[in-house]
């Protein structure tokens, strides 16, 4: 703020001037300012979770919805036993479902997304095959596979290929050509574009379609852990406690995988903010 004078000599009001921009606030007290937000909001998610379940324990008043203060003792005894070994296995199995849909979609979505002939090819395979319900194939998987842990794997894998691939080939395709007539002026050749504009330029969006699929991945994993297998997640809470009418070590389970999904999430969510952190620029 800077006083304007006038030619006579006195002074005007206070006023703004273009030159006397506020100062950008630090990344640090930036970071720490949306990470404080999101907790806030996370602490406000789970009251109000609380605050349902327990109004629909008191409105049912049956054994088979307990209250939340009779469920979280068992799941933490539940933890140092059995439930974290199953927990575990669940969590490597969709751990490398991502890994691998991520390994592949990666590149055959930059594929697409810069060479057009193959994409024009491959289109209308993938607007058919894309908007079907993968988890159908469970059987089909289950036979050519067979019932160990590659057939669970590729199951889901194969969804969060899909997202992948559609969100890559889009963002490669979007891209300025000013932008990559620019760097091709330098010099560099396909290789190159790939590894210094393509791939840089198609990361967050590979994380934002792993932030959009997680729910569904975890859904597929407890489908797919009701079948042939003595362990995970799905196997716990169907086989071992909801058949046996162990209700509450079967909400231990469902809040095991709730909370393996959101560890997910969140993890992808703060990947997502330091890759994409320019995209965040004007969000204080």
């Amino acid at each position: 703020m800077q006083p304007i004078t006038h030619p006579s000599g006195s002074e005007s009001l206070t006023t703004t001037r273009p030159d006397a921009a506020l100062p950008a606030p630090h990344p640090l007290r930036l970071a720490l300012h949306q990470t404080g937000r999101q907790l806030l909001n996370l602490a406000l998610a789970i009251g109000i979770f609380l605050a349902c379940w327990v109004a629909l324990a008191a409105y049912l008043d049956r054994e088979i919805m307990p209250y939340p203060w009779q469920v979280i003792p068992v799941f933490v005894k539940e933890m140092q036993g059995s439930l974290w070994d199953h927990t575990l296995v669940s969590a490597r199995r969709v751990l490398s479902a991502i890994a691998v849909a991520v390994l592949v979609a990666t590149p055959v979505g930059l594929g697409l997304g810069q060479i057009r002939v193959l994409n024009r090819i491959f289109s209308p395979l993938i607007g058919l095959v894309h908007p079907i319900p993968k988890v159908v194939f469970l059987p089909v998987i289950l036979v050519v596979m067979g019932i160990g842990e590659t057939s669970k794997v590729f199951l889901i894998a194969l969804i969060l290929f899909f997202q992948i691939l559609v969100v890559v080939r889009d963002e490669a395709a979007s891209l300025r050509p000013e932008l990559i007539q620019s760097v091709r002026s330098l010099g560099a050749g396909r290789r190159a574009l790939f590894r210094y504009v393509y791939l840089p330029a198609s990361l967050p969006a590979v994380l934002t379609a792993l932030r959009v699929s997680v729910g569904t991945a975890i859904a597929v994993l407890f489908i797919a852990e009701q079948y042939s297998t003595r362990d995970g997640l799905g196997y716990y809470i169907v086989t071992l406690t909801w058949q046996r009418l162990r209700f509450a070590e079967m909400y231990a389970g469902i809040l095991a995988m709730s909370l393996l999904g959101l560890v997910l999430y969140l993890v992808v969510d703060v990947l997502e903010r330091i890759v994409g952190r320019w995209r965040l620029a004007g969000d204080v």
